[in-house]
Formats: structure tokens, sequence, C-alpha cells
């Protein structure tokens, strides 16, 4: 997002009066900053701390939603196969892989991947709107191996919840690690 108003942990506030597209993203880029913001400055052995009895730690959160970041922004909406790592994993073996995996990367890996993984999104998210459709945000994309079709705007709030839900988790994470609280 551009011009946004920064809060005190660097985050953009979403837009106060702007149209849905503006509202979806600036509430979605305000998510994702929540979850970069609680992930900040933290040692490798503090990604990977729990908080029993949820066997949940910050770096598994990076690198889940480093996953669903592909998955429904590069699998569903860019209508590609799935990027490495995650077309190579056997997710019957290990449907949790994504957050156990992460214990054997560093914290500099996991904060990458999911960098790099939102700015692919974003592109993927920009090109779709650039689109000369007439509603870009009600187009659809098949979903679940072609069972179903979620629009953009689907996509769009789904990845709002998915990183609210998460990020929860991730005050109550941080706070047992250093203290540290605020949403």
């Amino acid at each position: 997002m551009t011009n946004a108003q920064l809060d005190d942990q660097g985050r953009p506030e979403p837009p106060l009066a702007t149209g849905e597209i503006g509202t979806l993203l600036g509430f979605l880029d305000f998510q994702r900053a929540t979850l970069e913001w609680k992930c900040r400055d933290l040692r490798d052995e503090q990604l990977r701390t729990v908080l029993p009895p949820s066997s949940l730690t910050l770096g598994g959160m990076l690198k889940h939603l480093a996953y669903v970041e592909d998955y429904w922004f590069v699998e569903t909406v860019g209508e590609q196969p799935a990027p490495p790592p995650w077309g190579e994993v056997d997710w019957r073996a290990d449907s949790d892989w994504d957050w156990h995996s992460a214990a054997k990367e560093s914290g500099q890996a996991l904060r990458g991947r999911w960098a790099e993984r939102v700015e692919n999104s974003r592109a993927i998210v920009a090109e779709q709107l650039a689109n000369p459709v007439s509603e870009p945000l009600a187009h659809t994309y098949p979903a679940w191996d072609g069972r179903a079709e979620v629009s953009l705007r689907w996509v769009l709030t789904h990845m709002i919840v998915e990183y609210a839900r998460h990020n929860g988790h991730a005050d109550l994470l941080r706070e047992a690690i250093d203290g540290q609280t605020g949403g």
C-alpha cells in the first residue's frame, strides 16, 4: 500500500474511507504486518517456542502462512502448480508438514520465504485487478482441485480471517517469549 499511515509498530493503517478493493487490501496488509511485527527481532530458538498444550510456534506460523499465500494466490487465483517446496511435500504423510518442518529452519529463512511469498501474492492480485473484466473481485477461480469456484473477493476475505486468527495465536506466543503485548 502506498501513502498509508503507519502505527507505532510500523503497520499500515487500513484506509478509513475507500472502495472495496482498498479496504480489503488495506486490512490484509495490516494483518500481514501484524504477523511480521510479532515475529520481529526474535532468535531462532524463540521462533521455536511453544505454549503448551499447543504445539504452535511463531516459526511454524511463518511457514504455514507462506504456504497459505501460495495456495490461495499462486495455485488458486494464479492457476499455477504449487511452487517449491509445497509441491514436493507428501501432505498425506504429514498434513501439518508446514508447521512441523519449520523447526528445522532458521528464522532468517522462514522470514525470507514468508516475505517473498507475500510479495508474490501482491503481484498476482495486482495482475488480476488489472484484468479488463468488469468486476475483478467477483471473477472466480477453481479451488479445492476443481470441486468449487471462489471469487477473488472470497480469497482476500479468507486471507484476512486466516491472518487474524493466527495473529491471535501470535499475540499469546510473543507474550510468553518476551512479555511483548499489543495487537
